[in-house]
């Protein structure tokens, strides 16, 4: 026979932990100032950011169009316009092995292009990259070609972190992209209601252009392929940055822009040219609006639909037992959202209903074993019934949530940024959903039998007993 635990002994001790529990959320809640809110739910600018410096830029000042574009195999150009041949140049990594061999291939192929090196033309063809935001029509204005060196150093994001902050004098939040090596960051930053500026600067101002190509003196393109005097190229090669000999490209910024604020920021820092944009969005305060409106819907509905499953299968006090689980387990995690400081996003929200529908399914499960135990133990008291279910589904309670949370630590273990803090939230949730159903939601039914117990023998009293005093009771007879 099944040993049955007396959960319901700590029905009044796990009541008053809740109560501490929420109530020190909801002061926690003040005393920080809300939510740690994410640019999801107010006006500011997101950005992913590569630092990359400049390899070499190209420009456009032939008849006719030319338009740019890249892959992992080469770059490609197509000229084309009114009485000329559209044509398709490639340039591929595996003919040209290095920047400069592109940039001097480029040149004497179109013969309206001009390429600027920046950096060493050494470089290995393989580590150049493109902005995806640039124009890929070519024109006056140069148009940048980075490079990310491999073996580059790293760069720590709580860095990152400082410089946007020192900057923007603001909290900024940063999320490191891939693998450590690949400089690869999200930006978010707070920002007035404003059209979003374009990501890429809109032109390169560069110092002293350094020759290369079919134009270029041989001797020139030959110190210029060599990294410059006396070896400066190759040690700037080796630290994955831009030769010392060859300026940087400066960029020109519109001052107010949230975008520009953000490029800016980190090219006083780390150089002008060595930023590379890969996406850049804006959220308008009404759209965040708009989506906490909807948040706020969706959880209503969620309440709404659980109390009808749960009245339609079950009783009323099932119903609205499983509501207050669910306001309960919600309440906990936002309490551990605001403590933590941790974004309050969309992938947030996202945790919290997923807790909400776990929780619900583990409180649906004791229900049912409730409802039957009730039938094949009538003359049972409900609290012996209640300690018999959550006994006979201990074990299944225990291993489902073991096997999930395994799932979500490799999440929290092997991950980063906000899919790290789903992983985290998840955890807690699926902690506080056991521990609801088990104690908050059955000790809440208990108590909702007594009172209709209680109502019941009230109901049984005679009347004789009920009558005011000096009147006496009416007989039939």
């Amino acid at each position: 026979m099944r040993r049955i635990i007396p959960f319901s002994r700590l029905f009044a001790p796990a009541a008053i932990l809740s109560t501490l529990l929420i109530s020190g959320g909801i002061a926690a809640f003040f005393a920080m100032g809300g939510f740690n809110l994410g640019v999801d739910f107010q006006a500011g600018m997101v950005q992913e950011v590569q630092l990359a410096p400049t390899a070499f830029t190209i420009a456009w000042e032939g008849p006719g169009n030319a338009s740019i574009s890249s892959n992992a195999s080469g770059i490609f150009i197509t000229h084309s316009g009114p009485g000329i041949e559209t044509r398709a140049h490639s340039f591929l990594f595996s003919q040209h092995g290095t920047a400069g061999e592109i940039a001097a291939a480029m040149e004497s192929q179109l013969e309206g292009l001009r390429a600027r090196l920046y950096a060493s033309g050494e470089i290995s063809s393989q580590w150049l990259t493109r902005g995806a935001l640039w124009d890929p029509m070519l024109g006056s204005a140069p148009h940048p070609v980075h490079y990310l060196n491999p073996g580059a150093e790293e760069i720590p994001i709580a860095l990152v972190r400082e410089v946007m902050e020192d900057a923007m004098g603001q909290a900024v939040v940063v999320q490191s992209m891939g693998m450590p090596s690949d400089r690869h960051f999200l930006i978010r930053v707070q920002a007035e209601d404003e059209a979003p500026a374009p990501a890429a600067p809109a032109h390169y101002e560069p110092a002293e252009e350094a020759p290369i190509g079919a134009g270029a003196d041989e001797a020139d393109f030959e110190a210029l392929a060599e990294g410059g005097a006396e070896g400066e190229g190759e040690e700037a090669l080796a630290a994955g940055e831009a030769a010392p000999w060859a300026e940087a490209p400066a960029a020109a910024a519109a001052p107010g822009r949230p975008a520009d604020g953000i490029v800016g920021a980190l090219e006083a820092y780390f150089g002008a040219g060595q930023v590379m944009v890969l996406r850049s969005d804006f959220v308008g305060s009404r759209f965040a609006g708009h989506l906490t409106d909807q948040i706020g819907i969706l959880i209503a509905a969620t309440l709404l639909l659980v109390l009808l499953y749960a009245s339609i299968r079950f009783r009323l006090q099932y119903a609205v037992g499983a509501v207050l689980g669910i306001i309960h387990d919600g309440i906990i995690v936002v309490a551990f959202v605001v403590v933590t400081r941790m974004e309050f996003n969309t992938t947030t929200i996202a945790a919290i209903l997923t807790i909400l529908g776990y929780s619900t399914n583990n409180t649906i499960v004791v229900f049912d074993r409730i409802r039957e135990n009730r039938r094949l133990y009538p003359d049972e008291a409900f609290v012996d019934i209640m300690n018999r279910s959550l006994s006979e589904t201990l074990n299944r309670t225990v291993i489902t949530t073991v096997t999930t949370m395994l799932a979500v630590m490799s999440l929290f273990i092997f991950t980063t940024g906000a899919m790290q803090d789903f992983a985290l939230a998840l955890m807690v949730g699926m902690v506080s959903g056991v521990y609801t159903t088990t104690f908050i939601v059955t000790a809440f039914m208990n108590f909702w039998e007594k009172q209709k117990a209680k109502r019941a023998r009230r109901g049984m009293v005679p009347a004789t007993a009920r009558a005011p005093a000096g009147k006496p009771a009416l007989s039939k007879a």
